[in-house]
Order: C-alpha cells, then structure tokens, then sequence
C-alpha cells in the first residue's frame, strides 16, 4: 500500500519556489562561474560596502587595510568549487590575521561560506579537519569581542553557526547525488525496459518465423511432389493425374487457410476485442493430427508408415505441438531431398522419461548430387523447439542409405482439470 504524497508539495507558492530551484540548479550547472561571481559580488555589497562607509571615529584600522582584508577575505570564494580545502586555508588565515589585529568586518561570514563549500565540494576525509580548524579559528572572536554574556555562550552561538554550515553542505551534497542517482536508476530502466521490448519482439519474429516455415516449407514441398508426380502419371494414367490435382488444390487451400490464421493471430488487437471481422481460429495441431499429416505426404508419392508406443494423449499441449512441428519438417525434408519414391517411417513413443518423435527414410531412389555442407532453417528451427521442452535433436545419415531424425522431449503431462476421483 502507497504512501499518500505530503499536500506541501500541492501548494502553489512551494511549486513555484521548486521550479525556481531547479532553474538555478540548470542555470549553475551549465555556467557555474556565473553564480561565484555574483556570490563575491553579493557579500561585497552587504558586507563590505557598509564596513567602508562606516563613521570614520568608529573605525578600528585604516580604509586601506580594512580593504584588503576585506578582499583576501571575499575574493578565494571564486575558486571554492575547484579547490575548497586550499580557500578554507587561505580564508582562515587572513580571519586570524584579521583577529590578531582586533578587527571585525562582516565579511567575516566569508569563513562559514568557506566549510560550507569543503562539505559540499571537498574530499569527504578533509571536513573533520577544516571543522576542526575553525573551530579553533572561532575562539579569537568569542574571547576578543566584549559582550554581555559568557563566553561560553558566544562559542556555543559560534559552534552551531559552523556545524550549520558543514551540516548544510553535506545535506546538499548527500541530496544532489541522491537526486542523480534516481535520475541514473531511471535511465537504466528505461534502457532496460527498451531492450526487454526488443527481446520480446525478436522473440515473437523468430516465432512467427518457425510457423511460416513449417506452414509455407511443409504444403510448399508437398504441392511439388504432387504436380511432379501428376505431370509423370498425365502421360500414362489421367485419372491419376486429376487425383494428383485435386490434392494439390486441396493442400493449397489448407496452406492458404492456416496462413490466414495465423495473420488473422497477428492482427488481433492486443486487448483481445475481436472487432467480429477477423478469422476463425482454430487449436494447433497436435498428435491427434499425424495421421492426417502423413495421409497428405502419401499423396504426394512417398510410402509413409506411421507407429505410437504409449500414451500421446496425456501430454502437454505444447510439447504435442512441438512433436508435430519437428515430424512435420522431417516429412518435408523427406520428400523435398529423398523425393515421392522412397519410404518414410515415423515413430512416436512416449512413457514416464520422455517423449520420443523419430522420422527414418530409405533416401532417394537414384542418388542425387550433394547439397551444400551446413544446417538450413529446419533443423536449426526443430533444435530451437525441442530445447524449450529440455530436449534435443539429432539428424544424420542412416546405415544403408537415408537419413534419420531422433528429437528426446521431457514430457510435461496435461493438467488435472477434473474433479477428485
């Protein structure tokens, strides 16, 4: 449960006073002489200006020194960011010269500006050091000043001047690089969500790319292994030649059919309201569906026989379809390389260790010249699917002639969505 915001920061005058902050803030960050400057400037008018016009019966040194000091005093700030361990030196020794000599200025506030900037812009290790040192610098001005109270008193006014200082210097200093490092943490998380946005979307490509492939490689493969076959039986049987068409017309409209789908998938808006206009989905095929599978590359030439060991129907819905897809290319590549005359087995076996999908052909009829040496997209795709189960892939030549293809699932078993037995 969120905290409720503080209603401080609802007030019209704060918001404009926080919006003038962080206008100085842009304002000293991109030219931060500019601030010194007017600092130095700042304290000589308030400060200095009325130590000079003073009454010259009051004075306690002549004009000249008290300009001097007044400057050695005033002028170091300009360099307070760069070096404010040396200006604290260097303001601290004209302040015990100047007391030395018994003379108070109101410039003298210039020592205090001085620890502030060692707490805000110096190396943490020396403000223990410079609180120190002022400290004791204080105690000529308490000790030398007549006033109507203890000295005690005096030092505890002078001591919680300087504490103010260094406290409000660390503040300032702990509250930047807090602010910095929220404004850091929030470019990570930008950066990061971006990526995670590209992750899931070269993942959602790659994907979609496994389904055109199978979908487009798979029909694709078999409508060739038709029309060459229809072309080969029109000169000899016709009849056969307008099987093999219709089975050509028949594969083209699933493919085209499964394609729409899967568009029709892509297009969906992504809060799910399904304007009425998009296409009927349907569940992705799964075990249940080899036999149409393999009926569809009988068709095309092949002689295909098809065996299950187990129980198929108990596992997951993914792990079904991931057996399909890896039979599916098997068979494509069967047919696209061995060609409509060699024979296919495939082979599902599933128990309690794992869930088997293995696809042997007896290769082409009349060798064929070699192919290119390398992996294409279906093996690469079939090895991807697999892995997501914990599984594998292996591919090669059989003994004999023609080629093997052996995928190992971890079997994931279907929920129990029924009631207690």
């Amino acid at each position: 449960m969120g905290t409720a915001p503080d209603p401080l920061w609802g007030h019209s005058q704060i918001a404009r006073l926080a919006g003038a902050a962080q206008r100085v803030r842009r304002a000293d960050r991109d030219r931060p002489w500019v601030l010194d400057i007017a600092l130095v400037a700042v304290l000589l008018l308030l400060c200095a200006v009325p130590d000079l016009l003073h009454d010259i019966r009051d004075r306690q040194a002549p004009l000249p020194e008290i300009a001097v000091l007044q400057l050695a005093l005033a002028l170091p700030l300009l360099i307070r960011r760069r070096a404010p361990a040396t200006v604290l030196a260097v303001v601290g020794a004209v302040f015990v010269v100047q007391w030395s000599v018994n003379v108070w200025l109101h410039l003298d506030v210039a020592l205090f500006l001085a620890l502030y900037s060692v707490a805000r812009h110096g190396k943490p290790r020396y403000l223990p050091w410079a609180y120190g040192a002022v400290a004791a610098m204080l105690l000529l001005p308490a000790l030398r000043v007549p006033t109507p109270v203890s000295w005690v008193v005096v030092v505890f006014f002078l001591y919680s001047a300087a504490t103010a200082a260094a406290a409000l210097g660390l503040a300032v200093r702990i509250g930047l690089a807090h602010l910095e490092a929220l404004r850091e943490h929030a470019a990570r998380l930008e950066v990061e969500r971006d990526q995670r946005v590209q992750l899931a979307a070269a993942a959602e490509r790659a994907r979609v790319a496994r389904e055109m492939h199978d979908i487009i490689g798979h029909n694709l493969s078999v409508i060739i292994g038709l029309a060459d076959g229809g072309s080969y039986a029109g000169r000899t049987a016709p009849e056969r030649s307008r099987q093999a068409l219709e089975h050509i017309a028949a594969t083209g409209r699933q493919a085209l059919d499964e394609l729409r789908r899967m568009l029709g998938v892509l297009k969906t808006r992504p809060d799910g309201d399904d304007p009425g206009e998009g296409p009927r989905l349907r569940p992705q095929p799964g075990i249940a569906d080899l036999d149409a599978l393999c009926e569809g590359v009988r068709a095309a030439g092949p002689e295909v026989r098809f065996s299950t060991a187990g129980d198929p129907g108990t596992l997951d819905r993914g792990v079904q379809l991931t057996l399909y897809r890896i039979a599916q290319e098997s068979l494509t590549n069967t047919l696209k390389h061995a060609g409509p005359h060699t024979r296919a087995r495939l082979t599902l076996t599933v128990d309690r260790t794992h869930a088997r999908v293995r696809v042997e052909d007896t290769g082409p009829a009349t060798p064929r010249p070699p192919g290119p040496v390398g992996e294409g997209h279906g093996l690469a795709g079939m090895r991807e699917r697999a892995a997501l189960y914990g599984g594998t892939v292996t591919a090669g030549p059989r003994p004999g002639g023609g080629w093997t293809v052996d995928a190992v699932l971890d079997p994931v078993p279907l929920p129990d969505t029924g009631g207690p037995s």
